[in-house]
């Protein structure tokens, strides 16, 4: 039952489009299987055996995947709801 001008199972789709998206973000995020490439996709630079064989699916060397960590920054979370109460927290 949704309230006010809200359709009838707002909040439904509101949770399952929250859950879909975060849902697609761990996706992005998880290793890739498969063959590990010879040399990073970023510099072209040999990547060690050691890595290819501990990280199967690896593209990137230790140097670039470290640069591409610092720059990942996590995102807050959306405020869907639009209440005063939600925005102050």
């Amino acid at each position: 039952m949704a309230g006010g001008w809200a359709k009838d199972g707002a909040v439904n789709e509101q949770i399952e489009t929250s859950i879909g998206e975060e849902l697609a973000r761990m996706r992005m995020r998880a290793r890739p299987g498969g063959e590990s490439r010879t040399h990073c996709i970023a510099c072209e630079e040999p990547i060690p055996e050691a890595r290819r064989a501990a990280l199967p699916g690896v593209a990137l060397c230790l140097e670039c995947q470290q640069e591409r960590d610092q720059a990942f920054r996590a995102r807050p979370g959306i405020n869907r709801r639009g209440s005063k109460d939600s925005q102050l927290k």
